[in-house]
């Protein structure tokens, strides 16, 4: 019998089943409707500043390779070559004046054009043309670059009306980004699991030490999550009177925001500030299979803007003590959703949708059902 989540369990404020988290069936629907169907967000336009920069992502066993091009347009395509099918890029990021395959040296342009093929001339009326690199689908939006394997898919503009002004009027150095770091950190836990986590405070009073040092820093009694259809916000402002965050003074240092700003963008990605850094984040929940994800951090500064001893403090939190906190939740959890005393769960929303509220986790489980039963 398929996994199924009534309407009447909804109704009467029912989380999705356990086994949404862990069979293979609703893992393969998740793969055909979600992510090979929404945008993804690989890079920061900054990351593609030259020509023939490029960087590449994994959707699942599909590859795109992003390239800028000689005429500076940005353009994405499968990480395929034409011949025998070769993965050509196995690099995430880099710069090249053409793609060459490693196998038999096919060789194709930045803008996917076959170049050069060796004893191509031995096939009569072989033509180049016919032999370009497959396009994908490629939108800026706030200064990021997102892919989708979809070329039908809704702008991502039209997918998240507002999304772009809320994330400018709290970050207002995104256009003028620079990578200071990427970390790709494998969790044995389903990618719903991950998304969980980070879309409500109810567990930031309870579940270690660390949270509780975030909430030191904002007035979490203003925290607020708002569902904005396909996308959501949670955002914290800040503590009255803060002195220091992560252990370092804030006297001399500048930042993006002095609360905490968070904005979600279906089904997966999330760019963020903490309180009182100069450093923009990136937080990508990428499943791996239907108990496994792999979740990339990335960690922009500001161009030609030295960073602070807070905000090199902050990276430093949130990897090695945030970050770890977070995962350790994320493993317990999905472990107990395979226990044989646990079907699924209640909501703890109540009125108000206030700070500690499980109103997102609600919007987000009833995004990725309707994704799933969609024909």
């Amino acid at each position: 019998m398929p996994v199924q989540w009534s309407e009447s369990e909804r109704a009467a404020g029912w989380s999705l089943p356990a086994p949404y988290f862990y069979d293979p069936s609703v893992f393969q629907q998740e793969r055909l409707k979600i992510f090979f169907r929404s945008w993804h967000l690989v890079a920061h336009v900054n990351d593609l500043k030259k020509p023939g920069d490029f960087v590449t992502h994994d959707i699942l066993e599909q590859s795109v390779v992003v390239t800028k091009g000689k005429d500076r347009e940005i353009r994405a395509f499968h990480n395929v070559c034409q011949h025998r099918g070769n993965r050509l890029i196995d690099v995430t990021r880099g710069n090249t004046p053409a793609i060459t395959c490693g196998y038999h040296a096919w060789t194709y342009t930045l803008d996917g054009r076959l170049r050069a093929a060796p004893r191509s001339e031995c096939v009569r009326g072989f033509d180049k043309n016919k032999h370009s690199l497959k396009p994908v689908r490629v939108e800026i939006f706030a200064s990021f670059v997102f892919i989708n394997l979809d070329p039908d898919a809704q702008p991502i503009a039209e997918m998240a009306p507002g999304a772009e002004a809320a994330i400018r009027k709290h970050l207002p150095d995104i256009d003028r980004l620079t990578l200071i770091e990427q970390v790709d950190v494998p969790v044995p836990a389903n990618w719903k699991v991950i998304q969980e986590n980070s879309i409500e405070g109810y567990h930031f009073d309870y579940s270690g030490p660390v949270h509780k040092q975030l909430v030191e820093l904002i007035d979490f009694e203003g925290y607020t999550l708002e569902a904005h259809d396909k996308y959501w916000t949670y955002i914290g402002p800040p503590a009255a009177g803060a002195t220091h965050a992560y252990g370092v003074p804030l006297a001399n240092a500048r930042w993006q925001t002095d609360g905490f700003f968070n904005i979600g963008l279906w089904p997966n990605a999330t760019i963020y500030a903490f309180p009182y850094s100069d450093v923009i984040g990136t937080f990508i929940m990428n499943p791996t299979g239907p108990e496994s994800s792999s979740l990339r951090f990335g960690y922009y500064g500001v161009e030609g803007r030295p960073l602070s001893d807070v905000t090199k403090a902050c990276i430093r939190w949130m990897n090695e003590e945030l970050g770890p906190e977070d995962i350790r939740l994320n493993i317990s959890n999905q472990k107990g959703l395979r226990s044989m005393g646990f079907t699924q769960g209640r909501y703890l929303i109540g009125d108000g949708l206030n700070n500690r509220s499980e109103h997102l986790v609600r919007h987000f489980h009833e995004l990725c059902h309707a994704a799933i039963e969609a024909p």
